[in-house]
């Protein structure tokens, strides 16, 4: 018999990234201590663990892409680096008592509502437990997306994709096929650029790239902060504003961001003199309309001379020759993907069972929505972090998490007072109107007028990933559970969740 199987708690994390460790802090914060967190790995981490590929950092400032709760006056840097967030993590973890809650090397394969007993049956790989409700923390950017190239099971070279890495196979001196030209992708082209023989980008479509403005933290700085916590509020503050203020161009007035494309072409014109790769380099569509990128290196790099660019995607692999859709050839001895992850088709929706007993991925056939980005319709006491139309094209989706945080934190707060064996769940009516009110506000962003096709969009054509608005809008919006928008499920006289008893948890 496993370990935990049979156990019942009250709260059940799928996850150890930014969004489960966030929310096992805030419940602990709320005097709930009956709760685990279940982690598929050997450590917590998430997305900050899994990719490591050299030159792995963050796209947000360090004092902004952090708990509020949990500042870190040491950053060393202003942009962070993997391991410093993997670092930052382990530190949260550890302060806040999480260790004894995680259950490691626990994935979930499956989770079925029992509508008798109020509570949610969770199979993983270490073994069988209930919760009374789940939060599902697993993230958008868990699952590599690999795309299916005819012939790629034959080549006889290394294939991984950057967020499985293998650290083990040396790079020196070997003709390598970078594919794709995304956030990871700008970072690993630079890094392994010096270090192999030829390296070949095939490049579906162009980025818009701004200069990464990064600088060590000097000493005396870390040390203000240490001494006056103050001031690393302050400094948070202050990029959270700059930010807050540049969402109108991005959701209402795309035609502003024109000043920021020439911003970006002197970027590129400043490293790339060449008039044939320039042109290949730019795109066609408005900026932003793609997640804006930033990298000082990347433009340099693709200058160097063992760096060609196929400006076409990868289209078949014979032997050890790649092919790109333009006819392009070339012999290499490894192929890194940087093809991104399943975004608006999460793997997690597969394996959650509903009260109807379809799963969440059949739900959401049509396309993801969830009342306020947490809630499904159908799937009572089941709560996700990071859900549909929680992303952000331009902040830092920790202001997002903590959001929806104080929404799990007055959902539990609004299960107490109903009081007995009782779940919630969101009204398809609700989640209709609140997934109506997004998707007409998204019409105007650039995001849906900007004239690219990019992983915010579904397979439809539906942005069902990136919110609309304000950080400060999405708090206000999440700030209290309407009970009016929920259902509110209570167990029968005589069934078994009515005589089971009052072992749904213990609050200290």
């Amino acid at each position: 018999m496993a370990e935990h199987e049979h156990e019942h708690v009250r709260v059940a994390v799928v996850g150890s990234g930014f969004g489960g460790l966030g929310a096992a802090v805030r419940l602990r914060r709320e005097g709930i201590t009956d709760f685990v967190v279940l982690e598929r790995a050997g450590s917590v981490g998430g997305t900050w663990r899994d990719n490591s590929y050299p030159g792995c950092a963050c796209d947000v400032p360090s004092h902004l892409y952090s708990f509020s709760f949990a500042p870190n006056p040491d950053w060393p840097r202003s942009f962070s680096g993997q391991q410093h967030i993997r670092a930052y993590l382990e530190h949260v973890t550890d302060v806040f008592g999480l260790r004894p809650h995680i259950r490691l090397d626990s994935e979930v394969k499956r989770m079925v509502w029992d509508t008798e007993r109020l509570r949610w049956d969770i199979e993983t790989s270490s073994g069988h437990l209930s919760a009374d409700v789940v939060v599902s923390a697993t993230g958008p950017l868990s699952e590599p997306k690999l795309p299916d190239v005819p012939g790629l099971d034959t080549f006889p070279g290394k294939v991984f994709h950057s967020a499985q890495w293998d650290h083990d196979y040396d790079l020196r001196g070997k003709r390598v096929a970078m594919v794709g030209t995304g956030a990871s992708a700008i970072q690993i082209v630079p890094a392994v650029q010096p270090l192999v023989s030829r390296l070949t980008l095939f490049q579906r479509t162009p980025a818009w790239v701004l200069p990464r403005v990064d600088r060590p933290i000097s000493a005396a700085e870390r040390a203000l902060h240490r001494r006056l916590p103050f001031t690393t509020k302050m400094r948070r503050g202050l990029l959270w504003g700059v930010r807050e203020l540049q969402v109108q161009a991005f959701t209402k007035h795309p035609g502003e961001l024109g000043f920021v494309e020439q911003l970006a072409k002197r970027n590129m014109g400043r490293a790339i003199k060449d008039p044939a790769l320039r042109a290949a380099l730019t795109p066609d569509y408005r900026i932003g309309c793609k997640r804006i990128l930033l990298s000082s290196t990347y433009y340099p790099a693709l200058a160097r001379p063992n760096v060609d660019v196929v400006a076409s995607g990868l289209s078949e692999v014979r032997g050890s020759t790649v092919v790109g859709a333009d006819g392009t050839e070339a012999e290499v001895d490894a192929i890194v993907f940087g093809t991104g992850f399943r975004v608006t088709d999460m793997p997690i929706a597969e394996r959650v069972v509903g009260a109807e007993g379809k799963t969440l991925a059949e739900s959401w056939a049509g396309g993801m929505q969830a009342l306020r980005g947490a809630a499904a319709a159908g799937f009572p006491n089941w709560m996700t972090i990071i859900g549909p139309n929680t992303g952000l094209g331009n902040s830092s989706m920790i202001l997002m998490i903590e959001s929806q945080l104080n929404y799990l934190a007055d959902y539990l707060r609004q299960l107490d007072v109903l009081g007995g064996r009782v779940a919630l769940d969101a009204r398809p009516s609700a989640v209709r109107a609140w997934n109506h009110r997004v998707q007409e506000r998204m019409k105007r962003t650039v995001w849906n007028t900007g004239g690219c096709t990019s992983w915010y969009l579904d397979e439809s054509g539906r942005n069902t990933t990136i919110w609309p608005g304000t950080t400060s809008e999405f708090r206000r919006e999440t700030r209290r559970v309407d009970l009016a928008e929920y259902a509110v499920l209570r167990a029968s006289a005589g069934s078994p969740a009515a005589t089971a008893g009052e072992n749904a948890g213990v609050t200290a």
